[in-house]
């Protein structure tokens, strides 16, 4: 009964075939005194077959044979390889499960094997069939055009489909123009036509994955309809792709040789004239102060008015003549408008009209780019660009009614229509065009008061959170324990972490999901030193070795070093980090925090990004990190430059490797705009940046009608503001409708972060997650400024000191080339640092399993080891 309920089958040959201590531990329960008699129990064949039949009739078990429950298994095992992209171990392991579940008696586990392995080659036998007959259904012609990328033209060194799977890596015009006639070359295909609705997106997707990472010749070689269809899955995640880093390319063009050159420009020169600005300025002060001294006089005195003296007066300290001069000066060089910087920088733009026109023919006659309903409008005037950039403006000026007005917004509206240099009611057209594309690329101790201003508006003021201090007892916990952990190079770390974990297992073919390579492991091992320290191949390749020879370290990291692979591997570390007892006094694992860690790119890539505060003259990209409190990093990605991190930050917390969802998510100082404090309340996490400026934050408060909240106390003067409950409920639905696009990763949160809230405009709907947001965001305040508990603002830094530690430990991992990345392309990137991410917690998992074996044999030597030191003895920094 326990092997059929523990395993899943009975053992009729040798039912003692247990470990012994099983049959010690029954006994017990059972009250047997002589555990050697159960030896008797074999000394009857049959007895054993009988006992097993009536188990199974009690327990209703069925046997593997049984023809219902045989079809019910195949059908579920069919549909299983159907629908995922699992290898054959996961597959058998949902099998066992299955079968476990229903009281199916497993067959052997060669019998199992087989059926696994037969149902894996029938599903790949339909999906290949699938798409070569939906491609083959939409154009006869489409698989031997297909077929003909493989083929190299003569001359060339390579064949159309390497071209065409090329991502762009110049920051220029012209390569963006070429980005889009590859965006053109792969529409070309017309694989839209191609009905593949019926076939999962994770099976095609998979299928693209393995058509990428083979090489022309492969894929030449391969027998029809594999061939086609690997081909079409293929081109189709080419051509979303390839508009994907067309449309990266625009931004990064956008932001650095437009955006970044015109505010440069209207910097110097308002710079230029500040010194005459000084001049005048000063001269009019001079001659105010003698005026306004003269009028006092006047006034006190009761006096008439004397213009000659006032006059005479202002001319003891600068001839009228020059009191006027700097009086016209500053009127031309102060204009009267708040926003005369924002036109300058418009009109700035506007110069920079020849930049964008090489590519604005092919930009507007793509026919590749398509747009949600939002935005079609702006895609339908991107489209009528070229024509105006045809158009000779200056015998056929630009009317305004040849225009979309509503797309200019206003601190555009200067730019376009008020160009003196035109006629009088014209339109600038290059103005106009760069609009239109700028549209498309768009605690302890705290001590709190509160103090009253002139102007009536109220200000809070909060004391910084205290240090804790380390008490003796942590002082010499963490120097003894740092003591007795062993020293360890890498590799051996490495594969000490594969015996207790497995996690190197999770590397598998691309192709079909097997590891049947010899010392796979030793390879792997090898990769991930490589790519984590960034010291290349060169340092871990072998010729002696066959594992370690350079041709099979460039086969494994193609074929099995890839971004899924890495990420089930940080599975696997994730939960054997949260079952080492120690990690308990860390967290839960529902506290989490994400940071990026910048890194310079000094090769030619347009996945970086100029950022003269971390890279200085060089481009760079930030490594975006998620860990949790119990010292694992649960997610990551890869954005370009140093972008607003909560833009990213949702992408990140949505894509986790492992672990517990967390609950609340600290950060460090990211953008806490009320539309972000909303949609992340509404995805179920509690954002907790830290601020800047907390003393200049609005705190709002919520009414129900017919509802009597009562007074705030002594909060009542600083809740002013009332948020827009009616606003929440009209859009609810819609805002629920996001959050379930954001779940199932239908759109980024990036995406939508800066289409709600663009030129600081946000839209309806927008505002409806701002207004929700408020109340999010004044909770988090609340907490923060809290006088009497500072447990929030204390686990907010932790946290965040834990994040650092793991940034701290990454540098000391990634030393080679002095900490820069040297690729060129996305994927390439993301491997690398999901390497760097892997060995990282391997380390940590490493360093907790040890310090958890150190504090256990301290306590068992009789020394007073207090929980809360435990509690502050994290790995990160132990590691280094």
């Amino acid at each position: 009964m326990c092997t059929v309920r523990y395993i899943g089958r009975f053992l009729p040959d040798d039912p003692l075939d247990v470990p012994w201590v099983v049959v010690e531990y029954l006994a017990e329960q059972l009250g047997i005194k002589d555990v050697s008699c159960v030896k008797q129990y074999t000394e009857r064949k049959p007895t054993a077959y009988e006992h097993a039949w009536e188990i199974r009739d009690a327990y209703e078990y069925h046997e593997y044979d049984d023809p219902e429950w045989g079809r019910k298994f195949r059908t579920f095992l069919y549909g299983r390889a159907w629908t995922h992209a699992e290898g054959p171990v996961a597959l058998f392991n949902q099998a066992v499960g299955w079968l476990r579940r229903h009281r199916v008696l497993l067959p052997g586990v060669s019998v199992l094997a087989r059926k696994v392995s037969e149902v894996r080659t029938v599903a790949e036998k339909r999906l290949h069939a699938t798409i070569a007959r939906a491609a083959h259904r939409a154009d006869a012609a489409l698989p031997q055009d297909l077929v003909a990328t493989l083929v190299t033209p003569e001359g060339a060194r390579f064949s159309e489909l390497e071209r065409l799977r090329r991502p762009p890596t110049r920051t220029t015009g012209t390569a963006f123009a070429r980005s889009l006639e590859r965006v053109d070359e792969i529409a070309a295909f017309q694989l839209g036509r191609v009905r593949l609705s019926q076939v999962p997106p994770n099976r095609l997707a998979a299928l693209a994955r393995y058509g990428l990472g083979s090489k022309a010749a492969s894929l030449e070689r391969a027998e029809e309809p594999k061939r086609t269809a690997m081909l079409t899955a293929v081109m189709r995640h080419l051509e979303a792709k390839a508009i994907d880093e067309a449309l990266d390319l625009f931004q990064v063009l956008m932001a650095t040789r437009l955006i970044s050159t015109a505010k440069r420009k209207t910097e110097k020169d308002r710079l230029s004239t500040l010194p005459q600005l000084e001049k005048a300025s000063r001269v009019l002060a001079q001659a105010a102060k003698v005026l306004f001294e003269e009028l006092e006089l006047v006034e006190t005195h009761d006096a008439d008015l004397d213009t000659a003296a006032l006059w005479a007066a202002v001319e003891e300290v600068a001839p009228r003549a020059a009191v006027m001069s700097a009086a016209a000066l500053v009127v031309s060089l102060v204009p009267e408008d708040e926003g005369s910087a924002d036109v300058a920088m418009r009109a700035a733009l506007t110069n920079l009209y020849n930049t964008v026109r090489p590519f604005l023919a092919l930009l507007g006659e793509s026919k590749a780019l398509q747009a949600a309903p939002p935005g079609a409008r702006v895609l339908a005037k991107v489209q009528r660009l070229p024509a105006l950039a045809r158009r000779r403006v200056k015998d056929k000026p630009l009317l305004p009614r040849e225009v979309d007005d509503k797309l200019v917004p206003a601190a555009w509206r200067k730019a376009v229509y008020a160009n003196a240099d035109l006629p009088q009611g014209s339109v600038d057209r290059d103005a106009y065009v760069v609009c239109v594309l700028r549209l498309e690329s768009a605690g302890a101790d705290a001590k709190v008061s509160l103090d009253i201003q002139p102007n009536g508006r109220v200000k809070l003021n909060v004391a910084k959170l205290g240090a804790l201090g380390e008490p003796k007892s942590l002082a010499w916990l963490r120097k003894r324990v740092e003591k007795m952990l062993p020293k360890i190079d890498l590799p051996d770390l490495l594969f000490e972490v594969q015996s207790w974990t497995g996690f190197l297992d999770a590397f598998v073919y691309l192709g079909d999901g097997t590891t049947r390579m010899k010392d796979l492991t030793t390879s792997v091992v090898a990769l991930l030193v490589s790519e984590a320290c960034n010291i290349g191949m060169t340092p871990v390749t072998n010729p002696g070795h066959e594992a370690l020879t350079r041709s099979r370290l460039v086969h494994v990291d193609q074929f099995y070093l890839r971004s899924d692979t890495i990420a089930a591997a940080n599975a696997m570390l994730i939960q054997a980090q949260s079952d080492v007892p120690i990690v308990a006094y860390w967290g839960d694992g529902l506290l989490a925090s994400v940071d990026g860690l910048r890194f310079v790119v000094p090769v030619r890539t347009i996945s970086s990004a100029p950022s003269p505060k971390y890279f200085g003259f060089k481009r760079g990209i930030t490594w975006l990190n998620a860990v949790n409190d119990q010292v694992a990093g649960i997610g990551q990605m890869v954005v370009p430059g140093t972008p607003r991190d909560s833009l990213h930050i949702l992408d990140a917390l949505l894509n986790l490797d492992g672990g517990a969802k967390p609950e609340m998510v600290a950060t460090d100082n990211a953008s806490y705009s009320d539309i972000v404090f909303g949609i992340f309340r509404i995805l179920g996490y509690n954002f907790s940046p830290r601020f800047k400026d907390l003393d200049d934050q609005r705190f709002w408060r919520a009414a129900m009608p017919g509802v009597e909240t009562g007074t705030y106390g002594v909060l009542e003067p600083l809740a002013r503001n009332r948020v827009n409950l009616k606003k929440i409920e009209m859009w609810w639905p819609d805002m629920l409708r996001v959050a379930g696009s954001l779940v199932t990763n239908q759109v980024r949160a990036y995406d939508l972060l800066r289409m709600f809230g663009r030129e600081r405009h946000p839209t309806p709907l927008g505002q409806a997650f701002a207004e929700y947001g408020r109340i999010a965001k004044t909770e988090h305040l609340l907490r923060m400024v809290d006088p009497v508990d500072d447990t929030y603002r204390r686990q907010m830094n932790r946290q965040l000191t834990v994040q650092e530690s793991r940034h701290k430990l990454a540098r000391d991992v990634c030393h080679g080339k002095r900490g820069t990345i040297h690729q060129a392309y996305r994927d390439g990137m993301e491997d690398q640092l999901g390497a760097l991410g892997l060995v990282l917690n391997a380390i940590v998992l490493w360093t907790t399993r040890y310090i958890d074996a150190a504090v256990a044999q301290l306590r068992a030597e009789g020394h007073d080891i207090r929980d809360e030191d435990i509690a502050r003895l994290p790995p990160s920094s132990t590691a280094t």
